[in-house]
C-alpha cells in the first residue's frame, strides 16, 4: 500500500510561480494532489522546495567515472544524488571506438535499471583545435556510420552526441541523429557562424558548454556563440562554477537566450564531491587544485568539480538570478530537452516525487527521489 506524506510550510517553486507556505503531497513514488487526513506532515517552514535537478552533461564524481565499471558508475550517481541531482545523463569522454561501444552497453544496462537517464557521447567526433581535455590521437571525423554504431550500442539510451559539425561528415551526422531522435549538440568546435547556422538548420539543438571549447564571440567573426545564442531552437549548456564562465558571460547568455533556453550542467569529473588531488579523465591525467580541474600536461580546464546544488546557490546568491529562472535551468529545461518532462522537472501531481529541500541561504538540506529520502532533512 502506498505511503503518503505531506511537506508543509515551505516556499514551493512551481511552474506557475512561487507559493509561500506551500504544500507538496507525496503518495508512494509520485506527487499527489490530495492526501489522506491521517497522512504524516513534515513542517519545513523557512525552507525552499524545488524539483530534483536534471544534469544532462556529467562525467563522474565521488572519485569514480562513467567510463569505469558498473560500481564506479553507481558511486558517481550516488555522489550527485547527495547533491540534489535526481536525474542524470552519463557522459563519456573520447576513447577508442571499441571501448566506447562496450561502455555504452554497460551504461544502457544501468539506464534500463533506472539508475541513469541515458548516455551522452562527448567525443571522439570533435575538433583537434578545440579538444580541451580530450586525447587528440583518439579524435576522428564524425563519420555517420561510426556515429550510428555508438547510438546503436546505447540500445535506445543514447540521448545526445556532441559534434564538431564543421568536420567532414558533421552535417550528415547531425541529420542522422535527428532522424534517430538523438540530440545533436554543437561543441568542441572551430566552426564559423555560417557553419554553425548550417548545423542548426540540419537539426542541432544544443550548445555543449557554451563559450567553452569554441571560438570567442567576435565583432567581425561572431562564430558559433552568436549562432547558438540567437536561435530559439537551441538550448545552451552553462557551467556555473565561477571558473568556466565570467559572470558577465553568464548574464549575456541568460539575457539573450532567455531563462527557457538555458540548462545548467556540471560537466563534472571524478573529483566532484571529493577533493583536490590527481585524477584521470579518460587517458589524461588531471590535477585538481582549490577545486579547479586542469590537465597536468598543458593546463587546459578538464571538466569541473561542480555539483548542481552549488550551481544553484551561486546562481541565486552571486549571479542574482531569479529563483524561478534558476529552477527552470536546473530542472524543467533539461527535462523538456530530454523528452521526460512528463515525469520529472517540476513539482506537479502525477510526476515523480523528486525534490530538493534548501534552507533560506540556499544550502541543501534534503533530497528525495521517487518518494524516498536520499538525504533525510535535518530540521530545527
Amino acid at each position: 500500500m502506498a505511503t503518503s506524506k505531506v511537506l508543509a510550510g515551505a516556499r514551493v517553486v512551481l511552474p506557475t510561480g512561487i507559493v509561500d507556505d506551500g504544500r507538496v503531497i507525496v503518495e508512494g513514488t509520485r506527487i499527489a494532489d490530495a492526501a489522506p487526513e491521517d497522512a504524516p506532515v513534515l513542517d519545513v517552514s523557512g525552507h525552499w522546495l524545488v524539483p530534483g535537478f536534471v544534469d544532462i552533461h556529467n562525467h563522474g564524481g565521488g572519485g569514480a567515472s562513467f567510463s569505469g565499471s558498473a560500481d564506479d558508475v553507481l558511486t558517481a550517481v550516488r555522489t550527485h544524488r547527495w547533491h540534489g541531482t535526481t536525474t542524470l545523463v552519463a557522459s563519456t569522454v573520447t576513447g577508442e571506438m571499441d571501448f566506447l561501444v562496450q561502455q555504452a552497453g554497460l551504461l544502457s544496462e544501468l539506464a534500463e535499471q533506472g539508475e541513469i537517464a541515458g548516455i551522452h557521447f562527448e567525443g571522439p567526433f570533435i575538433s583537434p583545435c578545440r579538444k580541451g581535455a580530450h586525447s587528440e590521437e583518439l579524435l576522428r571525423d564524425p563519420d555517420p556510420a561510426e556515429v550510428r554504431k555508438l547510438v546503436d550500442a546505447g540500445r535506445g539510451w543514447a540521448r545526445m552526441v556532441t559534434l564538431a559539425t564543421e568536420l567532414p561528415g558533421g552535417i550528415d551526422s547531425v541529420r542522422l541523429l535527428t532522424e534517430l531522435g538523438v540530440i545533436a549538440a554543437v561543441g568542441h568546435t572551430d566552426a564559423t557562424y555560417e557553419q554553425t547556422r548550417e548545423a542548426i538548420e540540419a537539426g542541432a539543438t544544443v550548445a555543449t558548454h557554451l563559450f567553452n571549447a569554441m571560438p570567442v564571440l567576435g565583432h567581425r567573426s561572431p562564430g558559433p556563440v552568436a549562432a547558438l545564442l540567437e536561435d530559439e531552437r537551441v538550448t545552451v549548456e552553462l557551467v556555473n562554477d565561477g571558473t568556466h564562465l565570467h559572470p558577465a558571460a553568464l548574464e549575456l547568455a541568460f539575457r539573450h537566450a532567455g531563462a527557457g533556453r538555458v540548462a545548467f550542467i556540471t560537466d563534472a569529473m571524478d573529483a566532484a564531491g571529493t577533493g583536490d588531488g590527481r585524477y584521470m579523465l579518460g587517458p589524461l591525467e588531471v590535477e585538481v587544485t582549490d577545486g579547479v580541474a586542469r590537465l597536468v600536461e598543458g593546463g587546459s580546464i578538464a571538466g569541473s568539480t561542480l555539483t548542481l546544488d552549488r550551481a544553484f546557490r551561486r546562481a541565486v546568491t552571486v549571479d542574482r538570478l531569479p529563483v524561478q529562472d534558476v529552477v527552470a535551468a536546473l530542472s524543467a529545461n533539461p527535462a523538456r530537452l530530454l523528452g521526460i518532462d512528463d515525469r520529472v522537472g517540476s513539482l506537479e501531481p502525477g510526476k515523480d516525487a523528486d525534490l530538493v529541500l534548501l534552507d533560506e541561504d540556499f544550502t541543501l538540506k534534503g533530497v528525495m527521489r521517487h518518494g524516498a529520502w536520499v538525504i533525510e532533512p535535518q530540521l530545527g
